[in-house]
């Protein structure tokens, strides 16, 4: 861990204004700010460029850059900034269940948090795009956790756990996971395998996601999607790379990366239905 983290670039990046403290309403407060501000995005992978999980890297690429990033870079980033406030951190690394039977073996590659506050266990996660959690959820069982936007519930069975959301009305699985820690090279490599794989849809598709105040953003190839709580999705496709580039700047608040290979890649996007 790099002793010194700017953490007022950081707070300056998400727009959190709050004296930060080392309690629950920081930490939820934070976790809303994150996701808001810095946009799931896995544009590097998708570009052939490498994702780099120092935490010099991740301030450079996602503080100082203008970027976001995918659950490694946006969970790594959201550690050093709760460790530097003086947060106790465990990172954790998860199955994602997401779109697949709830017994559906797959590979580890999600990180998430456990913190410990006064004697009590929470969880919070900044990086999984499709359903991030805008706040923080008690780590106990079976219970309907409210967040700024969709209630969450945690099942337990033996030692795993089962990270669910609520959408319209419907209980899904995010991911599967342990509470055993995990060294830092175990992120290495699952982040290599879902950023270079030729099968790995973080290098065959381009995703971005942002969670708002009051909706989530979402964009597959040119699927741009807009969901808020009780309405149905907003759902357009993006044609030219001109309305591609506006999305990504305007709606996911990205600086998008200078030289063609954007271009090039948004012009080969498939054209859909």
């Amino acid at each position: 861990m790099s002793d010194d983290f700017d953490l007022n670039a950081y707070l300056r990046r998400i727009g959190y204004h709050p004296t930060p403290a080392v309690d629950v309403q920081t930490l939820r407060g934070l976790a809303v700010a994150h996701v808001a501000a810095l946009p799931f995005e896995n544009l590097n992978p998708w570009l052939g460029m490498p994702v780099l999980l120092s935490v010099d890297a991740l301030e450079r690429k996602l503080v100082q850059g203008g970027r976001g990033g995918y659950c490694f870079e946006q969970n790594g980033l959201f550690t050093a900034a709760l460790r530097a406030i003086g947060f106790e951190v465990q990172t954790l690394i998860a199955r994602v269940l997401w779109n697949r039977p709830e017994d559906a073996i797959t590979a580890q590659t999600h990180m998430l948090l456990q913190i410990t506050l006064d004697g009590e266990s929470w969880l919070a996660d900044v990086g999984f795009g499709a359903l991030a959690l805008a706040g923080a959820l008690r780590l106990q069982p079976d219970i309907e956790q409210p967040t700024a936007l969709e209630p969450f519930r945690l099942l337990q069975h033996g030692d795993e756990w089962v990270m669910q959301g609520c959408v319209r009305g419907a209980w899904l699985p995010l991911y599967r996971f342990d509470l055993r820690p995990h060294p830092p090279i175990d992120y290495e490599v699952a982040n290599h395998y879902v950023s270079t794989h030729p099968q790995s849809h973080f290098v065959n598709l381009l995703i971005v996601n942002r969670t708002a105040s009051d909706r989530r953003l979402s964009l597959c190839d040119r699927e741009f999607t807009v969901r808020r709580l009780g309405a149905e999705p907003e759902q357009r496709t993006l044609r030219s790379v001109a309305e591609l580039r506006h999305v990504l700047e305007s709606e996911f608040l990205l600086r998008l990366p200078d030289g063609d290979a954007l271009d090039r890649r948004l012009v080969a996007l498939p054209e859909g239905d």
